[in-house]
């Protein structure tokens, strides 16, 4: 046997070896150059057996006749650019006249096979351009983020898409969310990605965890107020009421509004204020919202409902105020009171991870994205941390948090404790925690933090 051959079998091993054990090490040593061969070599016969091709036009098939040339071929969408990422490819076409973005859409599942990739996306940039996202593995099986995310402020990367992108929960942009999901679904997981993600910011943590604090108080020296029963996140969240309301008192002072002012100058919420006026941002986080919701008592629905009062007020009213509600819970129906419904609405950005019926899917998508409905129910039981991410404009992807521990969550909070901002109107509510070991001891072998 010679070296050549020798080498041949080495290579094709070691191919077959990084196939099975590291997808993404084989997509960027082998498969990479695989798919861009296939999808270039392919491409014409594809688009043609997908419908994706227009005849030839009038003026041509004139031309032709009178070269006395054999008629023109059908043509396919005009390759803008092919380039590599490091998940699969991303393909972007100009569409000739007559054909449209839903078409490239439908054909989407064709394009997976043809092509020989794991999962084809697609979505239109413009009038004529559609991007395709083309997957060469499983990227959700094994979560690895990118090294470099677009961190502006408030705006986090909490997850992986199935496309192979970074999901961001964008505050800015959608300023209140909503996370649903079974008990083992990955909520816990996909809300510790979002405290270590929002841990770094110039931002204020506010946590209700009304399960006796055992999710949010291991992660207390970054959180500003925490509230661990519904009495004390009653008292908690009229505070924040109180603090919205002193935030725009504060706005109304600084607009100043006269005819010599820009309407560039004017401010309208504290993003307009300039950087020293600016009061900090607040993210309420609620670990389980029908442990507030729910009553046994005329006292205790006195208490409820003027919880549910106070949350529908701040999602109301909050955004210009900075302040911002992330609601997790395992159904968020109308069954848990009135009110809810109202709150609901005001929930734009929406996360489901499994749920046990298709009403709890239902209640997180079925206003907003019916098919994103069918897709939340179909989420397997073992794999847990996979989740549908929607909003308001129709649109969802499927996405996946990467596992990161409860340790390793405490770790990133207390190496940004020195970050966690001192709000007068929520200082009663500031967790009392012991002091940080020596710097000679690693985070991974101190005791996590106790309220």
């Amino acid at each position: 046997m010679t070296w050549p051959t020798v080498l041949l079998l080495v290579v094709v091993a070691v191919a077959g070896l990084l196939r099975w054990r590291r997808p993404a090490w084989y997509w960027m040593t082998f498969g990479v150059t695989f798919a861009v061969v296939r999808v270039l070599v392919r491409y014409a016969s594809v688009m043609e057996a997908c419908g994706l091709t227009v005849p030839p036009s009038r003026w041509r098939l004139m031309l032709a006749r009178m070269a006395n040339r054999p008629a023109p071929e059908s043509r396919a969408p005009r390759i803008l650019r092919l380039r590599p990422t490091h998940t699969g490819l991303v393909l972007r076409l100009k569409l000739r006249p007559g054909q449209d973005a839903f078409d490239v859409a439908a054909a989407s599942d064709r394009l997976r096979h043809s092509f020989g990739m794991y999962g084809v996306t697609s979505r239109e940039l413009r009038s004529g351009v559609v991007e395709i996202r083309m997957t060469g593995y499983d990227v959700l099986k094994r979560v690895q983020m990118p090294a470099n995310t677009d961190t502006r402020p408030m705006r986090v990367p909490v997850a992986l898409r199935e496309d192979g992108s970074v999901h961001y929960r964008d505050y800015r942009a959608v300023p209140h969310g909503l996370t649903l999901g079974a008990t083992e679904s990955g909520k816990s997981v996909y809300q510790r990605n979002l405290v270590a993600g929002l841990a770094p910011h110039h931002v204020a943590l506010v946590g209700i965890d009304c399960k006796q604090g055992v999710e949010l108080f291991p992660l207390a020296r970054r959180f500003s107020a925490l509230a661990d029963n519904p009495d004390t996140a009653l008292e908690l969240l009229e505070a924040l009421v109180s603090h919205m309301q002193d935030v725009y008192q504060l706005i109304r002072a600084e607009q100043r509004i006269s005819v010599a002012v820009p309407d560039a100058e004017i401010a309208a919420d504290i993003w307009d204020l300039p950087e020293d006026l600016r009061p900090v941002p607040v993210v309420v986080l609620v670990d389980e919202v029908a442990e507030l919701a729910l009553f046994a008592s005329k006292e205790e629905e006195k208490r409820r409902d003027r919880i549910i009062t106070a949350l529908v007020r701040l999602a109301q009213l909050g955004r210009a105020a900075g302040v911002y509600l992330e609601i997790c819970g395992q159904r968020f129906g109308s069954e848990l009171g009135k009110g809810i419904t109202m709150l609901r609405a005001q929930l734009t950005g929406r996360t489901a991870h499994r749920v046990n019926d298709e009403t709890s899917a239902n209640m997180a998508f079925g206003d907003i994205a019916p098919d994103a409905v069918l897709a939340a129910i179909q989420i397997p039981a073992e794999t847990r941390g996979i989740a549908i991410a929607g909003d308001s404009t129709g649109g969802w992807h499927r996405i996946r948090a990467p596992h990161t521990t409860l340790r390793q969550a405490v770790n990133v909070c207390n190496k940004h404790a020195d970050r966690t901002p001192e709000l007068p109107a929520l200082a009663p509510f500031r967790p009392a925690v012991a002091a940080l070991p020596s710097a000679r001891v690693p985070l991974s072998q101190t005791a996590p933090a106790t309220a």
